[in-house]
């Protein structure tokens, strides 16, 4: 009995101990995604148009939306992995911008894929370890697709325009940075 007792803490210590590194590392390569992704974001449009200054875009900021609970670190996985499927369906449009930078674009979008990739297949290994609330995920999901519907309403509204997607590049900027703090939960 103690012996079985004894296999079973040293199990839960592994399985521990393993999903914290994973975790550890997770945070690791999602920072070096966000900074490469920022950096993309730069390169592709350079400096934002002057002419692109008076324009209004009127829609909340994703750090408005998103309450303490997306900071949380089981919430803030999922708010990460929507954020960053949403951006990817943004920057998949037909309608993006001619003017900026292709290959940046391409790259941008490469990286972005296979952050969701291997986001998703963390996360569902992480889900088959720990019991969730599936109802705080798809609250969170929600709230993310509800912003980013914003944003393509945006884009609509201003016919896919140079400044339209000067002012979508700048806010993903901020999603980035947004997405930096929720990362920092991930360590804990």
């Amino acid at each position: 009995m103690t012996t079985r007792s004894f296999l079973h803490i040293c199990l839960v210590l592994l399985f521990t101990e393993n999903s914290s590194v994973d975790c550890n590392m997770l945070h690791f390569q999602q920072n070096k995604v966000n900074q490469a992704s920022l950096q993309l974001l730069e390169k592709m449009g350079g400096q934002f148009p002057v002419q692109c200054l008076n324009e209004n875009s009127n829609f909340i900021s994703l750090q408005n939306v998103l309450s303490s609970r997306e900071f949380q670190k089981e919430n803030a996985m999922v708010a990460i992995q929507e954020i960053l499927q949403q951006i990817f369906n943004i920057f998949s449009k037909s309608h993006i911008q001619t003017a900026w930078d292709r290959s940046s674009i391409v790259a941008f979008q490469n990286g972005l894929h296979q952050q969701i990739e291997l986001l998703k297949t963390w996360f569902d290994g992480e889900k088959k370890m720990e019991t969730t609330y599936p109802q705080n995920e798809d609250f969170t999901r929600l709230k993310v697709k509800k912003y980013f519907h914003m944003v393509d309403n945006f884009l609509k509204e201003k016919q896919y325009s140079l400044c339209a997607w000067e002012i979508i590049r700048e806010e993903m900027r901020r999603c980035f940075l947004i997405m930096d703090q929720l990362t920092k939960r991930l360590k804990n």
